[in-house]
């Protein structure tokens, strides 16, 4: 069996995640969103947390619960794991429905994000553009939402993501063109998501989105934390001063297949 896990057994999962650097997995060990699920309450040898479609496992691959756990996923699934034994079980589990690929995390240090530089790339903003921070009118704008699912849906409600959460977007002709939002909040900062509308990239309107972003982050003492779906995401984080550290596997899973 598995179990539900809350915030006293996710206490006890810290040291068995903490190979996975992931501000994503802080966000449900901190109590602040997603699910966790363990073998055991009391004693758990192997865990699971999901926050949207992020799934990450650790503890003991080779058990019964390791397969339950890995059948107890969303829809689509981009699991992340961090030893070879869990990236065998889930090729063996999810054979024939799994695509492996890689992401890429950033170095976690403040000196790398330099507030006049990041300054620098919001005055670029064209003219008949307006940046304005989300509100719940915003959050409710049908063109907001086009951009991405995962701009506000890790939060309970609008007026959760409003009174927790926090993002900025730009405004064009009445249209949400642009906009990055904390996709997960933990207690140090957020994890950044940025979209843009199709008709509107390659304009940079999506680094400056991201540098309104991250400014106030830092302005309010919260660490913005990227992390690179592609090697376009990696060039606007290094553009806006993020620095390399690596990449990783991730496999991404159609449970409906």
């Amino acid at each position: 069996m598995i179990f539900e896990a809350d915030l006293h057994v996710r206490q006890k999962l810290i040291p068995m995640f903490e190979k996975i650097d992931s501000t994503i997995i802080l966000s449900c060990l901190q109590g602040h969103m997603g699910t966790a699920w363990v073998d055991d309450l009391e004693n758990p040898t192997v865990a699971q947390i999901t926050v949207g479609i992020f799934v990450f496992f650790a503890g003991n691959a080779d058990t019964k619960a390791a397969e339950k756990l890995l059948n107890n996923l969303p829809d689509f699934t981009l699991a992340i794991v961090d030893s070879e034994e869990w990236k065998n079980r889930i090729e063996t589990v999810h054979v024939g429905s799994i695509e492996k690929f890689p992401r890429y995390r950033f170095e976690k240090n403040l000196e790398n994000l330099n507030k006049k530089h990041i300054q620098s790339l919001i005055s670029t903003l064209p003219d008949g553009y307006e940046i304005k921070r989300i509100d719940k009118t915003i959050a409710q704008d049908p063109s907001f939402h086009e951009l991405s699912e995962d701009f506000v849906s890790q939060f309970d409600s609008i007026d959760d993501f409003i009174n927790r959460g926090i993002g900025y977007a730009i405004i064009n002709n009445g249209q949400v063109v642009s906009a990055a939002t904390s996709f997960s909040i933990y207690d140090d900062g957020i994890e950044i998501e940025v979209a843009s509308h199709p008709d509107y990239r390659r304009q940079g309107l999506a680094t400056i989105i991201a540098a309104t972003l991250i400014l106030h982050c830092l302005d309010s003492r919260k660490y913005p934390n990227w992390d690179g779906a592609n090697e376009e995401s990696v060039k606007l984080a290094e553009k806006i001063g993020y620095k390399l550290q690596q990449s990783y596997d991730t496999y991404f899973i159609d449970c409906q297949k």
